[in-house]
């Protein structure tokens, strides 16, 4: 397909550009606490070899969400492909920090080159990737042509758009038509992601309904020293955790604790704020509550009579989940659109959650229905259903064996998307 005016204004402007991209981009990344030599991954130097043996497969994100939601695909892929070697791209610092920590093997991280004649040559000369696959919306036009135009198959997954970005590709659709072209395969999260994709003239043959990665996302992780000393601080207390809440629930979690209280005296909340620099607000959310309680981030653990620990410190997640099969999920009793409820079953926990879930629209409706999840709407609804868990023991049992049924069914979508990727990007005999 012959590129479309638009393209080549594109192009243009990216030659004009591309040297004040590069400064303000590498500026960004030494201020956040990179190093130069990683900084300049941004203009395609790469600051780790290839691979010599086996095929390389490159993963291109745009930041922390997802990045992480892959990690479970390269790691499946991973298992097909004994010999092949991995790479993921994404732009920001906090991705970096956290695909660092949950690296599947033989993977690497790089920071994702600018969309840029010289800083891509660079990057696809150094690398020299078997296949890429891009995922969600980066749709960046000179990375996906010029990616193309060295016969390296090429896949779109979880490919998802906004009204507001599908208006705009609307709006151009021989651009549309010619940056989709290069997909060998397009995976999106649902049917009507699956229909827009058509409407924006990708290949029909090419696109099929694949699922929600993060709803797929690998276990988060746990540290055994930490999960020792939160034990032995709390004696065998029975925990629920409220997780990832947001402004306008922690008082919903909070009353809803205080309730539970008088008939579980000894019931310990978890408390995790989406955003731990809002912890001295949750503080005083907690004292306003007339709650005892300990906090994380001043190396302090749960004491006799302590009813809420706030946990407020990044990346110990998986660590609060391992002390409990009861989490209430935040970000879904005001309208965020909520968060991964995914990571809970995983973790053996039943879910809970309000009903503003529309970032996991499909895999809530899938839990509800497994009866792995409960909605609730405010802190009445909430303590009843933790009350629930804490004395119903069949009710507790069937809680967790839905959640169990739901691992199981989400590993084997995995498995066949990831089946699926290596037999059309024709990666099963590459050679290294």
């Amino acid at each position: 397909m012959r590129a479309p005016p638009l393209f080549h204004l594109y192009v243009a402007a990216t030659v004009l550009l591309a040297p004040f991209a590069a400064w303000a981009e590498i500026r960004k990344l030494r201020r956040q606490g990179v190093t130069a030599l990683r900084a300049h991954e941004k203009m395609g130097h790469a600051s780790q070899p290839r691979s010599g043996s086996g095929p390389l497969i490159w993963f291109h994100a745009a930041s922390v969400g997802e990045s992480l939601s892959v990690l479970a695909l390269i790691t499946r892929m991973g298992e097909l492909l004994p010999r092949a070697h991995f790479l993921i791209t994404s732009g920001t610092p906090t991705s970096a920090k956290l695909v660092a920590e949950r690296m599947p093997p033989r993977t690497v991280h790089q920071f994702a080159p600018l969309d840029a004649k010289g800083p891509l040559s660079r990057f696809l000369g150094h690398w020299r990737p078997d296949a890429a696959v891009f995922v969600e919306s980066e749709l960046w036009p000179r990375m996906l042509r010029m990616t193309h135009e060295r016969g390296i198959a090429m896949a779109l997954v979880n490919a998802r758009l906004s009204a507001k970005s599908r208006a705009a590709w609307a709006r151009h659709p021989e651009l549309a038509a010619y940056i989709l072209e290069v997909f060998d395969l397009i995976l999106t999260q649902n049917d009507e992601m699956a229909q827009a994709m058509v409407d924006m003239h990708a290949p029909v043959d090419r696109v099929a309904r694949g699922t929600n990665l993060k709803s797929l996302s690998a276990p988060l992780p746990t540290d055994p020293a930490v999960l020792a000393q939160a034990r032995a601080a709390l004696k065998g207390r029975p925990v629920w955790v409220a997780a990832s809440t947001h402004p306008g629930e922690e008082e919903i979690v909070l009353a809803a604790h205080k309730a539970l209280l008088a008939d579980h005296p000894d019931l310990m909340l978890i408390l995790v704020p989406r955003h731990p620099d809002r912890s001295d607000a949750v503080i005083d959310l907690i004292r306003q509550s007339d709650l005892s309680f300990a906090v994380r981030s001043q190396e302090a653990w749960p004491r006799a009579g302590e009813a809420v620990y706030l946990a407020d410190t990044l990346g110990e997640l998986g660590n609060w989940y391992a002390l409990t099969d009861m989490v209430f999920l935040g970000g879904s009793l005001r309208p965020i659109g909520g968060h991964n409820p995914f990571e809970v079953v995983e973790a053996g926990a039943a879910v809970l959650s309000g009903p503003h879930v529309t970032n996991f629209a499909e895999t809530f409706a899938d839990m509800e229905t497994a009866g792995a999840v409960k909605i609730v709407s405010d802190a009445d609804a909430l303590a009843q259903e933790i009350d629930t868990l804490l004395q119903d023991h069949t009710a507790r049992a069937q809680a967790l064996q839905a959640a169990a049924t739901v691992v199981k069914g989400k590993s084997e979508a995995l498995g066949s998307i990831a089946a699926r990727l290596v037999h059309m990007l024709k990666l099963e005999d590459t050679p290294g």
